[in-house]
């Protein structure tokens, strides 16, 4: 990859009392630099916290680097303290915001403007050819960027033709903002409706799917009589698809990715909606119509249980992969459009915010009563930035109420479980001891429960299907 255009422009040395100018057009230098590198971050909000950043770096070195009397080893510099200062934003997001925070009001007044330019790297601006340059002006400086807690950083840069850094990560909640007095549809257009906090839903994808009808069951009185037709909650998902790196180099990749997941979606009738890497939010089944989302699931609330959730439940897909929940996969993009998707439906539907739960936490197996069948968001999943309480902590329904356990699969990949397990479990143990039994004779009462109840549901649901049937010929009932 060549130079960047203009960075061997030859600049006549200014005489050593024209100092001030000098410093201008030096201090030019690192914003071009700096522009480069920021222009491959699109998020406005992780864009102007990482140039903040960069310029608390160059604001603790401007006077060293500018004594380098060669403008490309000035410009190698500029662009390393760049990239470092993204990889420090990438690696640990709470202490790169804290050194921004600090950044000085003299150096923020420096001209970076909002644009958006390719990255490209010369091939020698490399880390050799960078600590050879250094290396040159070693009696000008100690050259070293110090970490918030005072320690040097070892000199990391990305290595030429990789991939951008992306920052994907976890993210922090969105701050507070004046409360919205209802959430109402502002404007509606051919494949587009617009609500006034802000949500724009996507209807290209739009499409229907057999009626919404479930039954519920109270832990006092069993099964009701009369179907529901309202959806109670929202389950989330991941796609667990391709996930391409979120840079511009990979913007045809990220497009024709997430249009092949949006089909095969519709297709199958999986999820209600869909948030893209960009956080464009699409509804693809009707919200009146049930979903192939949920499997074998359980909730409860209140001494209400819910089992087999895709009538119940509102499907909401992030797009992205789970991967252990070792790190939170979505982007700023995708988390703002959650938030309003959520509260969109959450204010129309009128959904306590107790129940917005995870797939990971609500998907069993009853073939061997176990818990995390699927185990999509079973943690990491963001509830706090979502303005949600966190459902990991709410004693866990299948456990408590029927008596489910785990197994060494789940916790090879769990490590241990969430804290709504070990919470149920002391529940199943302490009715154990006071009704003088076993802890595994109180799972199989609970388990016998469980299945009466899934026996009636079955018996209500092939009613129901039974009269779909016979007012729509041909139809099927899906899983």
């Amino acid at each position: 990859m060549g130079p960047t255009q203009g960075s061997h422009r030859y600049s006549p040395r200014r005489p050593a009392s024209s100092s001030a100018p000098r410093s201008e057009s030096r201090s030019s230098e690192f914003v071009r630099e700096l522009e480069l590198v920021s222009g491959a971050i699109r998020d406005p909000v992780a864009k102007l916290r990482y140039i903040r950043g960069a310029l608390a770096d160059y604001a603790s070195l401007e006077g060293t680097v500018q004594l380098i009397p060669w403008g490309a080893a000035r410009r190698v510099t500029y662009r390393h303290l760049s990239e470092r200062a993204l990889e420090r934003m990438r690696r640990d997001p709470e202490a790169f915001r804290a050194r921004a925070a600090a950044l000085s009001p003299a150096a923020e007044q420096l001209p970076v403007r909002a644009r958006t330019v390719p990255v490209e790297r010369p091939a020698w601006a490399s880390p050799v050819a960078l600590l050879a340059v250094v290396g040159l002006v070693a009696g000008l400086a100690h050259y070293a960027v110090q970490a918030p807690g005072g320690a040097a950083e070892a000199a990391t840069s990305t290595s030429v033709g990789s991939p951008p850094v992306s920052l994907d990560g976890p993210v922090p909640a969105l701050p507070p903002a004046a409360p919205i007095q209802g959430v109402w549809l502002v404007e509606s257009g051919r494949g587009f409706e617009q609500y006034s906090n802000g949500l724009r839903l996507d209807t290209s994808m739009q499409t229907g799917g057999d009626p919404r009808s479930y039954h519920i069951f109270s832990v006092e009185h069993g099964i009701a009589e009369s179907p529901s037709s309202l959806p109670v909650g929202i389950l989330y998902h991941t796609s667990e698809s391709d996930i391409w790196p979120m840079a511009e180099a990979y913007n045809e990749n990220l497009r024709d990715s997430s249009h092949r997941l949006l089909r095969y979606i519709q297709r199958n009738r999986l999820y209600h909606f869909v948030i893209d890497r960009f956080g464009r939010v699409f509804r693809v089944v009707q919200e009146q119509a049930k979903a192939n989302h949920a499997g074998h699931s359980i909730w409860a609330d209140e001494g209400i249980a819910y089992l087999n959730m895709n009538h119940s439940f509102l499907a909401v897909c992030f797009e992205t992969r789970w991967e252990g929940g070792h790190a939170l996969p979505i982007t700023q993009a995708q988390l703002a459009g959650a938030r309003a998707l959520t509260g969109y439906l959450q204010h129309r539907y009128q959904i306590p915010s107790r129940m917005c739960v995870t797939h990971g936490i609500a998907s069993v197996n009853p073939a061997k009563y176990l818990i995390g069948h699927h185990l999509d968001w079973a943690r990491g999943f963001p509830f706090e930035a979502m303005g949600l309480p966190d459902a990991y902590e709410v004693p866990a329904p299948s456990v408590a109420l029927f008596g489910f356990d785990y197994d060494d699969d789940f916790l090879k990949v769990m490590g241990q479980p969430w804290d709504g397990v070990v919470s149920a479990e002391r529940i199943l143990r302490d009715e154990a001891a006071r009704a003088n039994k076993t802890l595994e004779e109180v799972r199989q009462d609970r388990r016998q429960l469980y299945e009466r109840w899934r026996e009636e549901q079955k018996a209500a649901d092939d009613r129901i299907a039974t009269r779909a049937a016979d007012v729509r010929p041909g139809s099927k009932e899906g899983g």
